[in-house]
């Protein structure tokens, strides 16, 4: 199987929605997966999150997320991207974690990353 890494920089919806269903979709298909959050991408790190507006297509981030959680999909959050924002790991879902810079670069080193 490929290893993914869905790498996301915006607190847009549509992108969102898009990174979270590629990554559900890979990890269905028993991929290696695993998510990065950087910039004002790390604001759907945020538990209780309003991840319901739906898109051009009819779906949402929220439609992704909580399979993401319940498979405990690893999603870095960007450190000094969060501190920035004033998150908190306490506050994150329980698949995201505060992550390094150095980490990206070491899975993008093996996996086909996609940016959005």
């Amino acid at each position: 199987m490929a290893e993914y890494l869905f790498i996301l920089h915006t607190d847009d919806n549509e992108k969102a929605a898009r990174c979270f269903q590629f990554s559900k979709i890979a990890h269905e298909k028993g991929h290696t997966v695993n998510i990065f959050l950087v910039d004002d991408g790390v604001f759907w790190a945020e538990k209780g999150k309003d991840g319901s507006q739906k898109t051009i297509t009819g779906d949402c981030p929220a439609d992704y997320l909580p399979y993401l959680e319940d498979k405990k999909v690893t999603t870095g959050v960007c450190t000094p991207c969060a501190k920035g924002r004033n998150l908190a790991e306490a506050n994150m879902l329980g698949n995201m974690k505060l992550d390094t810079g150095g980490n990206l670069i070491d899975m993008a080193a093996t996996a086909t990353v996609f940016n959005f």
